[in-house]
């Protein structure tokens, strides 16, 4: 298998979309390449033809080498049949091997019996093998019998090879949709650096998703299962590496929750009792060549489906007034997952960012409490993990670098900045691959609330005052020394800053540190990979505020329950237009709120899925049928009984 995890690859497209163009940057990495030229020379004196024909061999590097297979539509199976495991083959096009296949001087010929000898040769092809074809599917059906037979039989091809290739690419005005695998990373191509204004813009998109195919991370294969031993260890965290492209490190580990009984009293930091399993995904740390950048066009929730599933509320069977605020989660649910009657989240995974800040970002804050916090979710205890094991929601630990003092130089370096988000983004990427419905993205650290507020401020123009929280002890005493102390720090950062650059990076950079930035990939990943996120805290909005000048899409992928009374919180969340959906000011730690009201949100959307329409709209009347529960039987001086020694409750029947 090639480093791609792609064998056979079908690229449709339409005229001049871009797709032979494509194709060819798809195979451009190997070191030879036999391009199979299907297409007849046609009529000498159709000079726009040859054009064509000469424009695509002048395209053509000299190490490849071309065969013609016009004289002999045969002569496609047969060149990749025997084609072996080192070869790189690339035809185009399927179009012009049907216009051959159709053509007077090969007739009778059996195109049924051809079309799928072919799609048998590429299924059971070893070489890397990249098929290019016309999608003709869209247009009118022709007038004419010969037209008609071309596009049917085109249009049969194509759906046999589909079925045989390993992916299905359409390519359309140069942009690429992937469609199949179902859901491949390289669906939301991150546009390379800006191209000169001369660069032909069919060879920018080409090279954009070659790129971004080619170096999509990919699960290990033949991954083992984990053992048993595996199962019942907890992994140490692991911290994000200054060059990610440097190793094979693997992903932090996923602990699963297994039943969530009440925890016994234990003394702090106490061994975890073994309530949590704790198998893993272990993704290799490969160069992935992933460019962040502003101006990146990721994914957008679906505009119609949203709208349609709370239309659809009005006419289900619900007592009430219907579902009020709650409304939005369908919308979101629906939007995101594309469809207008939303499924509650099964696949929840907890992503807990712990990185530390120093300096007067700290100020008030128990030495060594993020640390505990994360030995405590690891053991499976504290309010995160209990949580989460209630909502039977994965938790995934990551350790972020540490932050230099923001008042005094740059929080973080700027490589480790790219670091951060490039691991981010794999985090997402992991869970997308595990079929995680969800994220919550939760944090931990020492100084993280100032770090937010600073990011807050130099991108909302907030004063730090009013959007820093009072600082509580962990005996429950306000420290306001130490919220002056923090006040000061940000302001004094901002004034240090007064001159630098706010781009999303520099602003990571100066001020965010190792965890928002870790928080910021993370977004983005999974914008990326369409996994809707819930914030909650001032490190997920801060990433938030951040990744909307990155890729102003990832807003529209997150939800925020509530802003758990904190200023910080509120403020951002007014100017993404995110709308808190409770009022609860709960304060568990960031991440703990969303899973406290993850029930209340799977609650709607479990009744908006499966409530029946009102039977004034056409649903079905259950008035004639037996009812769910009997009358409870006449009280009396002891349990009733019929016919058995069994008490019978109220409101259970008796048959």
């Amino acid at each position: 298998m090639s480093v791609d995890a792609w064998h056979t690859l079908l690229v449709l497209g339409g005229i001049r979309s871009g797709k032979s163009e494509i194709a060819e940057a798809l195979v451009a990495d190997a070191p030879t390449v036999r391009y199979v030229a299907t297409a007849p020379a046609g009529d000498p004196e159709d000079t726009e033809w040859a054009a064509r024909l000469a424009t695509h061999r002048a395209r053509r590097p000299g190490s490849w080498t071309t065969e013609e297979t016009a004289a002999h539509p045969g002569r496609l199976v047969e060149v990749i049949a025997a084609a072996g495991p080192n070869d790189t083959l690339l035809v185009d096009d399927l179009g012009g091997w049907v216009t051959v296949l159709l053509d007077p001087a090969h007739q009778p010929a059996d195109d049924t019996a051809t079309i799928a000898e072919l799609a048998a040769a590429v299924r059971s092809s070893t070489a890397r093998l990249v098929l290019v074809s016309p999608e003709v599917g869209l247009s009118l059906v022709p007038t004419t019998p010969l037209g008609r037979a071309f596009t049917d039989a085109l249009g049969a091809a194509n759906r046999a090879v589909a079925d045989a290739c390993d992916a299905v690419a359409l390519v359309v005005a140069g942009q690429t949709t992937w469609l199949k695998p179902a859901a491949p990373a390289p669906a939301h191509a991150v546009p390379p650096a800006a191209a000169p204004p001369e660069a032909e813009p069919s060879r920018d998109a080409a090279s954009q998703v070659a790129t971004s195919w080619a170096t999509a991370p990919r699960p290990a294969p033949d991954q083992a299962a984990p053992t048993e031993a595996a199962a019942n260890r907890t992994a140490p965290a692991q911290a994000v590496p200054a060059d990610l492209g440097a190793g094979d490190l693997a992903l932090p580990e996923v602990l699963t929750p297994a039943a969530a009984p009440a925890p016994a009293p234990a003394a702090p930091d106490a061994p975890g009792t073994g309530d949590w399993a704790a198998p893993t995904m272990a993704l290799p740390m490969i160069a992935t060549g992933l460019v962040i950048q502003p101006g990146m066009e990721l994914p957008m929730p679906d505009d119609y489906t949203g709208p349609q599933a709370v239309d659809r509320l009005a006419t289900l069977d619900i007592p009430g007034a219907g579902l009020g605020v709650l409304e939005q989660v369908v919308g979101f649910a629906a939007a995101t997952q594309g469809t207008s009657t939303p499924r509650p989240w099964d696949s929840v995974r907890v992503l807990l960012i712990r990185g530390d800040h120093e300096g007067g970002a700290s100020a008030g804050a128990t030495p060594g409490a993020s640390a505990r916090r994360a030995r405590q979710a690891r053991a499976g205890r504290g309010a995160l993990a209990r949580l989460a094991a209630e909502n039977r929601a994965g938790l995934q630990i990551v350790e972020a670098p540490v932050s230099a003092p923001m008042e005094d130089g740059p929080a973080l370096p700027a490589d480790e900045v790219e670091a951060a988000l490039r691991y981010g983004w794999r985090l997402a990427e992991q869970a997308a691959d595990a079929g995680v419905q969800l994220l919550v993205l939760a944090a931990c650290g020492a100084g993280a609330e100032a770090a937010a507020a600073a990011v807050l401020a130099a991108t909302a123009g907030a004063e730090p005052p009013t959007v820093l929280g009072r600082v509580v002890t962990e005996q429950g005493e306000i420290d306001d020394t130490a919220w002056m102390v923090r006040c000061a720090t940000v302001r004094d950062a901002l004034h240090r800053t007064r001159r630098s650059a706010r781009e999303a990076k520099d602003v990571l950079a100066e001020l965010g540190g190792g965890d928002i930035a870790l928080a910021t990939g993370v977004l983005l990943g999974a914008t990326a990979r369409k996994v809707p996120v819930l914030l909650d805290g001032p490190v997920g909005t801060a990433a938030a505020m951040v990744s909307r000048d990155l890729a102003g899409q990832a807003r529209h992928w997150c939800l925020l329950p509530d802003h758990g009374g904190r200023p910080g919180v509120r403020l951002a969340a007014d100017v993404l237009g995110l709308t808190p959906l409770v009022d609860l000011r709960l304060d568990l730690g960031e991440g703990a709120t969303a899973l406290a009201a993850l029930p209340l949100l799977r609650s709607a959307l479990t009744l908006a899925a499966t409530l029946p329409v009102h039977p004034s709209l056409g649903g079905p009347d259950d008035d004639g049928d037996e009812p769910d529960f009997a009358e409870p039987e006449p009280a009396g001086p002891g349990p009733a009984t019929v016919g058995t020694d069994e008490p019978v409750s109220p409101g259970r029947r008796a048959d």
